[in-house]
C-alpha cells in the first residue's frame, strides 16, 4: 500500500480544538515535524480536516 508523508507546517495556536486534535491523532507535535503514515480514506480524512495546516507528499519506496 502507498504511504504519505505529513509535515505540519503551521502553528496550533488559535485553532479549532477538532483541528488540534486531528493534528495530535496524527502523531504531530511541532511545527516542522513528520510522520510517515499509510495513505488510506480515514488518514485522507484527517488530512483534508487540516489541510490549510499541513503538506503532503507521497513516499517512494
Amino acid at each position: 500500500m502507498a504511504q504519505i508523508k505529513i509535515t505540519l507546517v503551521k502553528g496550533l495556536m488559535g485553532r479549532k480544538p477538532n483541528q488540534v486534535k486531528t493534528i495530535k491523532a496524527l502523531g504531530l507535535t511541532k511545527r516542522n515535524s513528520s510522520v510517515v503514515k499509510e495513505d488510506t480514506e480515514m488518514i485522507k480524512g484527517m488530512v483534508n480536516t487540516v489541510s490549510h495546516l499541513v503538506i503532503v507528499e507521497e513516499v517512494k519506496k
